[in-house]
């Protein structure tokens, strides 16, 4: 196994390199050079804050970047609060309860809006780099992040619900899931490295370390002390046991049949991705270089660019 200290940073550079894709035609990785230069390092310094007081905050932030990317493109609509017109996204199968961190968003925004002078960096290009910086500091790889997003003025609960990927999925329904938001199976499967740190709550797993059989018997018996047969359904389990460093254990994990959710063992279990989990359990330095790829790919799902949406004032709330 690798010495997880540092795990990645001698990797940096080939990332660099290998994610140089071209950016879209509207989203610039400089786009805030100008306008507003201090915006990123100031999203930097206040998550490795967040994360260095609760290293879980990394995979949370990560998720909100992901959760919102997959509901409508990535335009900031995850961090709506529900009012009279608008029925939020936060109150979704897949997020309420469990997803968390808008605290440290409403923060960073707050910092950048003094910092810059106007309302220049968007909440959901916010999410973009806070989901950056988050696997930087928990010793992943870097990825140069294209912005000039600008925020939704609605959300949906509706179509949370029903793009969000779910835990219990197989491996067809979330090629399919995936495919809807513009990524392919190497995608799928690198983005769902992101397992590699944070946790998930019983209810998600449940069913898998009761009932299912493409499962480690040890590795099932020793999620059942966390989670009884009956309740304990927001007690939290972490994905694989170095979950607060961005390793490949989730990978090695699955040849082993140890994967959390069903949704994760479904991508070794006898199926055309088993080849490519099998290959980054062992090549870490090309699930940095995918993942990264995949980050970005991910960031392009339907911005809103130009005259688009808005730029919020507050994340929480349309101006």
């Amino acid at each position: 196994m690798e010495d997880r200290n540092g795990f990645f940073y001698f990797l940096v550079a080939i990332v660099l390199v290998s994610v140089a894709i071209t950016s879209s035609d509207a989203l610039s990785t400089t786009f805030y050079h100008k306008v507003c230069p201090k915006a990123l390092p100031t999203i930097k310094k206040l998550v490795y804050d967040a994360v260095n007081r609760e290293h879980r905050m990394g995979a949370s932030l990560l998720r909100l970047h992901f959760h919102d990317c997959f509901v409508n493109g990535c335009d900031g609509s995850v961090l709506l609060d529900s009012t009279s017109t608008i029925d939020g996204e936060k109150t979704a199968f897949g997020n309420i309860n469990s997803l968390r961190g808008f605290e440290v968003v409403d923060r960073i925004k707050s910092e950048v809006n003094k910092i810059c002078g106007a309302q220049v960096v968007s909440c959901a290009d916010i999410l973009a780099v806070a989901a950056r910086d988050s696997i930087v500091q928990l010793g992943g790889p870097t990825w140069e992040v294209e912005l000039g997003r600008r925020d939704s003025t609605t959300a949906s609960r509706t179509d949370a619900n029903n793009d969000l990927p779910a835990p219990f999925m197989d491996l067809p329904a979330l090629k399919t899931n995936f495919q809807n938001a513009g990524l392919d199976e190497t995608d799928l499967v690198a983005l769902s490295g992101g397992h590699a740190i944070g946790f998930s709550q019983c209810n998600n797993f449940k069913n898998r370390i009761y009932n299912e059989s493409n499962i480690d018997p040890l590795f099932a018996q020793n999620r059942k002390k966390t989670c009884p047969p009956s309740g304990g359904d927001t007690r939290i389990a972490p994905f694989d046991p170095t979950d607060d460093k961005f390793d490949t254990l989730y990978f090695k994990n699955l040849v082993k049949k140890r994967g959390l959710l069903h949704s994760d063992q479904a991508l070794f279990n006898g199926v055309s991705t088993d080849a490519l989990v099998r290959f980054y359990s062992t090549h870490a330095s090309a699930f940095a270089a995918d993942f990264g790829k995949s980050m970005i790919k991910m960031g392009r799902n339907k911005p809103l660019e130009g005259n688009s949406g808005q730029i919020r004032v507050n994340c929480r709330r349309i101006n």
